[in-house]
Parts: C-alpha cells; structure tokens; sequence
C-alpha cells in the first residue's frame, strides 16, 4: 500500500508540475524580468497541495521580500520539515561551522542540518515526507557546498522513492566555463562532480546531469522536476538579491569568488574576518602588496586565517571583471612572489581538493607557466561542454 500511495504521489506530482514547467520552458526567454523557479508559484503550488512537504532552503529562498516558507506556510502547505545546509537555515553560521537540529521561532517547524555529520537525510525522516523541494541561491563553481547538500537530497530521494522539484535560480558566473575538471580520486564535500570550477549550470540543470550521468549511489535516478527561470539565458548577467553566504557579502565577491578561492589552500588570505571578505588577498610579507588589512574574529567568520596578523597585498573591490575566465594572474604572481614555496600551499591538501586534482600544484611546483597549464585542461573541458549541452535550460 506505501508503494501504491509513493507511486501515484511522484505521478501526480511529475504531471502537475512538468506539463507546466515545460510551458514556462518553451517561453522562458523574453523581455520581461527575471522570474526564478520560486517565483512561479502556480507552477509548483498545486503539486504541494495535500502533501508533506521536505524544503531544503536558506536565507536565499526568497520570493521577494518573503521567505519561501513563510509563503507556501500562508497559502496552507503542510511543511514536515526544513532541511539546512551550510550556513544553516538563516544563514548566518560561519564557514564549515558545526549546524545543529532546532526549531524555527517563526513557523516551529523542526530543522534537520545537513552539514556536519549528517549530510544525508535518512530513510525514517524520508518516509514521513512526500515531496522535497530544493530551493537554494548557488554561485555556480564545484566547490561551493549547496550543489554537495542537493547531490546528498538527490540521493536519499532517488533511495526512498520520493520526487524532488529544484525551483531554479540564475548563476550569477553562469557565462562561461573554466578551470581543471575533477579527477575522482579527489572527491570530497567540496567536490562531488566531474565538472570544471566553474560550470556554466544552474542547480536545475546540474540535477539533470547528475541524474543522467548516473552520478547517484548505485546509480540511482531521482524523481526529478526543475522549475525554471523565466526570462533567463547564460549570458543574463544577475546580481544576487541576497547575499548567498556570510563571506560573500555582495557581487564584486561573488564574481572574484571562483577566481580566488584557490587561495583558501595556501598561506594567503581572502579576506575572511574584514568587510572586503573574497575581496582584497594578503599575507604577512610585504613583497606581496602596499595593501593593508587585518582579519578579526567577527560573527560569520570565527577564527579566520591569518587573525591578528598585519596582512600585505592587493584590494580587489573595485577591479573590473570582465573576462570570461578566471582571473587566476593573482594566484601564480601569489607563489611566483613566496619567499618559502615549499611552505605556500598548506600541508592539509585543500589546494588538491579545491582544484580537484593535484596537477595545478605539481605543475606550479615545476614552474610550468599559467598558459601551459590552462591549455592542459582543454580536452577534458571539451569533453565536459558536450556533456553540459545534454543537460541545458537556458539559451
């Protein structure tokens, strides 16, 4: 009998909302703003109706100045259960910062983190659900953990027989594809994927090729539905509304993002614990720039690298960003200027899990030049552009 009722849930829902998806689809590029997934509640709302609902949101699941909880709440869906990823539900933990289960004040519905240990919601927490919604602002590069969070959701539904609907959201670096490809070996948290750093996807369409590469355990396919956005192409450029993470505070730190995360594996900081966090890059020697900044222990960025210390570099708050591919000059002039190379990338390995391979380090190490190695990256980023075309929404 669960089976039958499981069953006929994921038609209901698949038909409800994919006949409507796929109208909004065929007319999803026009003159008018941009409507994200969320936005379009007729699309979805219907499908809600009468069901337990499972929402894996933050702070940027927003429809305008509401939250898509509080929206969905209003207009009488029962939601079961708030689904928290890093960061938490408000957004306002600090990177990889422990998230624990609590309530909401507002609703008193009841938070299921996952990040930290549980990273995957369970068969018992699935089973009293029947549909999950994933509605999370992400900034489109691999290492970015909402697109781990979703791998994860995508998986425990594809287990449980349950459908999932992505209510799609533009990316904001969705113009062009660029950096090392993941090597497997290197799979972690921040990156699950064989995809570039920067992939040229929304989350609805990543969904998409994860389900049609069979990137799930066991190969498994989810029950999947993406909502897309109206009046969106790759090239539409799109500021974000919200800031989607405490050290991304506004766009100029989400255009540097993918070009300077990279840093975060070696003695050079981003920023953390300023107000130019992804902004302005530093160490403590001066060779490195007449630039000045001091990271502190400040709410969304506890104990940032380099706290205390006096820092020298570069302010890149107001550089033009207008290429189409990462700005990664800073990152080798960084180690071409370190007085002890053997001491720039940090001994924990992050540059290797943050790159998804190991070749960037080594190669640096060896001193092939920066024009070397992006062009030993073309194959395998070919490969990937027509697999990517497999899976697109968007112009």
């Amino acid at each position: 009998m669960t089976l039958f009722r499981n069953v006929r849930t994921i038609f209901l829902i698949a038909f409800s909302v994919m006949s409507i998806a796929c109208q909004a689809q065929t007319s999803s590029v026009s003159s008018g703003p941009i409507q994200t997934g969320a936005d379009q509640m007729a699309l979805y709302l219907p499908a809600l109706q009468g069901k337990r609902v499972g929402m894996v949101v933050n702070h940027t699941s927003r429809i305008g100045t509401s939250h898509l909880v509080d929206s969905l709440i209003a207009r009488g869906v029962t939601i079961k259960t708030i689904f928290a990823p890093e960061h938490g539900f408000r957004g306002e933990a600090t990177d990889g910062e422990k998230i624990s289960n609590s309530r909401d004040q507002r609703t008193n519905v009841f938070i299921t983190s996952l990040y930290g240990q549980n990273r995957k919601p369970s068969p018992a927490q699935m089973d009293s659900l029947d549909v999950v919604i994933f509605d999370i602002q992400d900034v489109g590069t691999r290492f970015y953990t909402y697109i781990s969070t979703m791998h994860y959701v995508m998986e425990a539904c594809a287990e449980n027989n349950k459908p999932l609907i992505v209510l799609d959201r533009p990316n904001p670096n969705g113009h062009y594809i660029d950096g090392p490809v993941l090597d497997p070996k290197f799979k972690s948290f921040v990156g699950m994927h064989p995809i570039p750093v920067v992939h040229g996807l929304t989350v609805g369409e990543l969904a998409r090729m994860i389900n049609g590469e069979g990137w799930l355990a066991g190969r498994k396919t989810c029950p999947l539905t993406v909502v897309p956005v109206k009046n969106y192409t790759h090239q539409t450029p799109y500021v974000l509304p919200v800031r989607p993470s405490p050290n991304l505070p506004n766009q100029q730190a989400v255009l540097l993002y993918p070009s300077l995360c990279f840093f975060e594996g070696t003695v050079v900081s981003v920023g953390r614990g300023t107000d130019k966090q992804f902004q302005v890059i530093g160490s403590p020697y001066t060779q490195y720039g007449a630039y000045t900044f001091t990271p502190v222990d400040k709410p969304g960025s506890i104990n940032p690298p380099m706290e205390g210390q006096l820092c020298y570099g570069l302010d890149l708050s107001t550089v033009s960003i207008s290429k189409k591919q990462m700005m990664l000059d800073y990152f080798f002039d960084f180690y071409k200027k370190a007085s002890d190379k053997s001491k720039f990338f940090l001994a924990n390995g992050g540059i290797d899990r943050l790159a998804g391979t190991d070749q960037l380090r080594l190669q640096m190490i060896a001193g092939v030049s920066e024009a070397t190695i992006r062009k030993s990256w073309q194959p395998a980023l070919g490969a990937y552009k027509q697999t990517r075309a497999k899976y697109l929404l968007y112009p």
